[in-house]
């Protein structure tokens, strides 16, 4: 049994927990889900709160109407200050740490647009699900800037570095088929099945022993930073300390005794 936590309230983001899994609505469906000023500190909040919510192991993120999240709030933009008071007031609303360090598998359903810093939304999670309707795209120089959020280095490690090029510097959309194509998403299914098909395979994760699920995901969000050689031994050393543990021995019980794995997370 799970005994569910009290997940705090947030301004302009929906959060539920049911079992073991965090649901996150961004809700500001009027505005296509923009990143406003207080979307933007909710989601830092949220993701930093989700670090001390054990009991917690898979985040299911996603939007509320028509839209994942359209990028920036543009009628918040207003005259430039200087460089470091611009910067400073960024860093202080950046949420792309707080969800970088999430010990948690987070799987992004993209309901329909996820255009600009929605985008960079997306490839921030772990795993991207798309609606049939969804449309995603990096438009920023369309608007006279570039991605800000880690698009010009999440987009090429996705799909490599000549096509990420070509939709940077166009700001072209693609329709949810194409991002399949292109390996930006990992799924595409009809828009009524969207939540129920995240659902299935975040029940699927959640159902594994929590603490290879963890490792499995830091050995290689840390792998991949690393030359090959480093990354190995991180996910040996990883591997090592997962044989130290009591799910390890359960999960070799159960294979020989022909029935589920009853793992306790340590």
């Amino acid at each position: 049994m799970c005994e569910e936590m009290e997940l705090p309230t947030y301004e302009t983001l929906l959060v539920e927990q049911r079992q073991h899994i965090a649901y996150a609505t961004l809700n500001r469906p009027t505005a296509l889900n923009a990143l406003s000023t207080e979307l933007r500190r909710d989601l830092k909040q949220f993701f930093s709160d989700i670090q001390a919510a054990r009991e917690i192991r898979l985040v299911i993120l996603t939007g509320a109407g028509r839209a994942f999240c359209a990028g920036a709030d543009i009628k918040e933009w207003r005259e430039p200050g200087s460089v470091t008071d611009d910067r400073e007031a960024r860093q202080q609303l950046s949420f792309w740490d707080a969800m970088s360090r999430c010990e948690q598998p987070i799987i992004a359903a993209i309901n329909g647009y996820a255009l600009g810093g929605g985008c960079e939304l997306a490839m921030c999670c772990d795993i991207r699900i798309a609606s049939d309707q969804a449309q995603l795209g990096l438009t920023e120089v369309t608007l006279g800037i570039i991605p800000g959020g880690g698009g010009t280095q999440r987009l090429p490690r996705l799909i490599g570095r000549g096509k990420a090029l070509e939709l940077i510097l166009t700001g072209r959309r693609i329709d949810a088929q194409e991002a399949l194509r292109l390996g930006l998403v990992e799924q595409v299914v009809p828009h009524d099945q969207l939540i129920a098909t995240v659902e299935t395979l975040g029940q699927t994760i959640i159902s594994r022993a929590p603490l290879a699920v963890k490792y499995a995901k830091e050995a290689m969000v840390r792998g991949l930073e690393l030359p090959l050689e480093a990354g190995l031994t991180v996910e040996a050393e990883l591997y090592t300390l997962l044989r130290t543990t009591e799910d390890r021995l359960e999960g070799a019980r159960a294979f020989k005794e022909k029935r589920p794995p009853q793992f306790k997370g340590r």
